[in-house]
């Protein structure tokens, strides 16, 4: 599997005018307009529930098509302070939200649990671009991380996440940033979520094994190891690589 393979159509269509595009799922809403994109309209319908800052500026809106997930994009780390939400333009096909879009339709023709892609746009200024995406909200979801600080990751937990992630390591799919709050749990069963710079890759063992050893850290950082890294490997890490193992092989 290759990028190429990723960026496969599903039932896509695009929207242009002189300052960008939107790229939209027309099976999943036709209806979809440039005001899907702004937050303050959603709130005017009275239709925002939710908006928090972060990277991401993530906002919940509900939508003719139900609730989602409307999402900024914005740079993390030291870049952030001279960059923001502002991203190098290099060709429509290359946006940080069409290629995350794409993806998404991808891993969802493979069967793989994530959230529904329902629209991407980008807005070009120059020789910069900035970049939304709106997602359908998985129901009724916590994520690993707040399991973890409500004392709810166990050995059975951790398994199931070692075979969701094996999931998409056996279909080829890296992502760039496995942490303990990317994966989200709900009664339907485990997803994992924010596919920003994730790709479809060639299988190997090194990619596989220092995406592991990322959300490994992601835990260590929230305090998984608190009683002790023996402790931790035992009755976390131990049972999540043997649910990831036994399903890698599968």
């Amino acid at each position: 599997m290759n990028d190429r393979a990723a960026e496969a159509p599903m039932h896509e269509q695009l929207r242009q005018d002189a300052e960008g595009a939107i790229l939209f799922d027309a099976t999943v809403s036709p209806q979809v307009d440039t005001r899907w994109f702004d937050a303050g309209y959603w709130q005017e319908q009275g239709a925002l529930s939710r908006q928090s800052g972060g990277r991401g500026g993530v906002s919940v809106i509900y939508t003719p098509q139900g609730e989602c997930v409307l999402r900024h994009y914005r740079r993390g780390g030291m870049v952030a302070k001279l960059m923001g939400d502002h991203y190098l333009w290099t060709g429509a096909d290359r946006t940080r939200s069409f290629r995350e879009f794409r993806l998404l339709q991808a891993m969802q023709r493979l069967h793989l649990p994530v959230p529904c892609a329902v629209a991407a746009r980008y807005r070009r200024a120059g020789p910069y671009y900035r970049a939304d995406l709106i997602t359908q909200r998985i129901a009724d979801v916590h994520t690993l991380a707040e399991s973890l600080a409500e004392g709810r990751l166990d050995g059975e937990l951790a398994q199931e996440v070692g075979a969701l992630v094996a999931r998409f390591h056996r279909a080829g799919i890296w992502h760039a940033d496995l942490n303990a709050h990317n994966v989200l749990i709900a009664p339907s069963g485990l997803y994992l979520v924010d596919f920003d710079r994730g790709r479809m890759r060639a299988s190997a063992q090194a990619w596989r094994m220092a995406n592991l050893q990322r959300l490994r850290r992601s835990l260590f950082k929230l305090g998984a190891a608190a009683q002790g890294e023996a402790v931790f490997e035992q009755q976390i890490w131990t049972p999540l690589m043997h649910g990831y193992e036994r399903t890698l092989g599968a």
